[in-house]
């Protein structure tokens, strides 16, 4: 009997340990945003995520300029791109971003032909807003460039 009570009591004790290593890799509710250093080519590109329950319920997506203007609404811009690289902000901007919420931050995210420098960043967004929300920091971290 003194040995089923040492075994209980030990893992009574053990549980908030267990506990608290298994919360280091869940998502944390909240609002959670990255967004880049810099400005390129005129634009800087954030995510913006929502968590409830511990899963992204979701995404945002994009990119302003010095005045705030997103780029996803630049038809201008949506028009040049179109016709040099086959796609356009407003569609990859959307298929990046739902490829984060449906793979809730675990699998890959697959390339868009004509938004490849944006794949990029998205991937390094991506892991800093999930690295955010695992910790439940809501403060936007900024992430720099790698070159």
């Amino acid at each position: 009997m003194k040995r089923i009570v040492a075994i209980c009591l030990c893992l009574l004790l053990a549980a908030p340990l267990l506990t608290a290593c298994g919360n280091q890799e869940e998502l944390q509710d909240g609002y959670y945003t990255a967004q880049m250093a810099e400005f390129s080519h005129g634009w800087k590109e954030y995510i913006t995520i929502l968590v409830k329950g511990g899963s992204i319920v979701s995404v945002e997506y994009n990119a302003e300029n010095a005045s705030g203007f997103i780029k996803s609404w630049d038809n201008t811009y949506m028009q040049t791109m179109l016709h040099a690289n086959g796609t356009y902000p407003n569609a990859y901007t959307r298929y990046y971003a739902n490829q984060l919420l449906e793979g809730q931050g675990k699998g890959g995210i697959d390339a868009v032909t004509g938004a490849s420098s944006s794949h990029g960043t998205f991937q390094m967004l991506a892991q800093a807003v999930l690295e955010q929300a695992r910790k439940g920091d809501s403060s936007i971290v900024i992430v720099e460039a790698s070159h």
